[in-house]
């Protein structure tokens, strides 16, 4: 509540077009993001917070990184340590796996693995898959 409200609509905004830049892959601009909204109270350490507002500003682009997803992680055991840059480097390893998975991953984003991932690592029921 210290800052200005201009100053958190100015770091905001700039964290929401280095998301959405698709000049970037989808880690640089995670980074990019993450780096600009840390200059914010509340988003200096961990990534779940950071992550959920960059994911509703860039949807299809990015993910949210919670405990859940970190659990489903472990299980699946693909590491993914707490060091700095963790959040770019979940969007990396998004990214990696809609890669090596080709033809099956066909349609699938970032934010469908991310999906798969928290319902893997959480302990309730998935939701019913929607008719399509």
């Amino acid at each position: 509540m210290s800052l200005p409200d201009t100053h958190v609509r100015a770091v905001t905004e700039r964290a929401v077009t280095a998301v959405r830049d698709t000049t970037l892959t989808r880690s640089e601009a995670t980074r990019t993001g993450r780096g600009i909204i840390a200059e914010l109270p509340g988003f200096h350490t961990g990534d779940a917070l950071a992550s959920a507002v960059l994911t509703a500003a860039a949807p299809h682009r990015m993910a949210v990184y919670d405990r859940r997803v970190q659990h489903a992680l472990d299980t699946l055991r693909l590491i993914l340590t707490p060091a700095p840059g963790r959040y770019g480097r979940y969007l990396q390893l998004l990214d990696d796996l809609l890669h090596h998975g080709g033809a099956h991953a066909d349609g699938w984003t970032a934010c469908d693995i991310d999906t798969a991932l928290y319902w893997t690592g959480g302990n309730g029921n998935p939701p019913q898959a929607a008719a399509r």
